[in-house]
């Protein structure tokens, strides 16, 4: 059953009686022709999503950047990475199920793969810890970053975590150092990096991955330092306010390509990507494979310093 977000009614409301109308029995007998009636509905559901969709405010893109019918990344590692071989263990404490990492194939390329995985039910949310990575995720990550980088290997990361775990098990174990020794990995590789936002980019649990030489974003995802409801227990110490920080901190795909923060966007169908999951990770592939070419006659130690520059520029320009 398709989940609705609160926004989204008017046009819920249609789709319930388009299934109503299809579930009576077309011989009632009654002269009316419900075959018509169910296409005025249809026309009218489509006109009225595109209007919700065209007026969309930073809040409704939060809303839809956590819609639970999302793509996930298990299902762009399905899309178009092949003979993918994932690695479990930080070689240090455990293994984090939050953060899946290994090599695979991209169009016939050998590739690093790194990402974050939400879970799509109650028993793989609460085993991928709702995407929330411990420091163990991190330091897995960056020994695959690290083994890619010896072998000469380019690096592909997904992002869609609401942030880092904050539990005290987490912080005792090193989080902020293993967030840091992270998006140090990524500035210091030899190889392309190319990183894709396809939900949320919560705070350091998201620049861990992302500190790569092109950074995409789909186009109803976030990117923030901060979650709303953490900026609003800040600012107001009232969680419900998140509304109003999302809405003030530019946090949407476009504020953050006018700022100069990311390199593309990633368009969406009109609905959300969960509408069309296919053609969504169809589009992610393309992108990333032209990044990719892009990359790929630069020097390796250009490719580093240009990434370096990169991040430095937005720290100076940000205003």
């Amino acid at each position: 059953m398709r989940s609705y977000l609160e926004f989204e009614k008017p046009f819920a409301n249609i789709e319930g009686k388009i299934h109503e109308l299809k579930s009576v029995d077309r011989d009632d007998g009654d002269g009316v022709n419900l075959e018509i009636e169910i296409a005025k509905l249809e026309e009218k559901a489509k006109t009225t999503l595109e209007e919700l969709y065209s007026k969309l405010t930073p809040w409704h893109k939060t809303q839809i950047a956590r819609h639970p019918d999302r793509p996930h990344f298990q299902d762009y590692l399905a899309g178009f990475i092949t003979n993918f071989v994932p690695l479990a263990g930080d070689r240090s404490f455990s293994e984090d199920h939050a953060v899946i990492a290994g090599f695979g194939r991209f169009d016939g390329q050998s590739v690093a793969v790194i990402g974050q995985e939400k879970g799509n039910d109650t028993q793989s949310r609460l085993k991928r810890n709702f995407g929330m990575a411990r420091p163990e995720g991190y330091r897995k990550a960056v020994r695959i970053m690290e083994l890619a980088d010896r072998f000469e290997i380019p690096i592909i990361t997904i992002v869609d975590t609401a942030g880092a775990y904050p539990g005290i098990g987490a912080e005792e174990r090193g989080q902020a150092e293993a967030i840091a020794r992270s998006t140090a990995a990524c500035l210091n590789v030899k190889v392309p990096v190319v990183s894709v936002i396809i939900g949320e980019g919560g705070s350091g649990g998201a620049i861990a991955l992302a500190t790569a030489n092109r950074v995409y974003m789909l186009e109803h995802s976030i990117y923030s330092v901060i979650s709303p409801e953490a900026g609003a227990s800040i600012l107001w110490r009232d969680a419900t306010r998140a509304m109003d920080v999302a809405n003030s901190m530019r946090i949407t795909s476009q504020d953050l390509l006018k700022l100069g923060v990311i390199d593309g966007i990633i368009e969406e169908p009109v609905g959300g990507a969960h509408r069309s999951a296919e053609e969504v990770i169809e589009k992610t592939a393309k992108t990333i494979r032209q990044a990719l070419e892009e990359l790929s006659g630069e020097e390796p130690d250009q490719l580093r310093h240009l990434r370096r520059d990169k991040f430095i520029t937005i720290g100076r320009n940000l205003t």
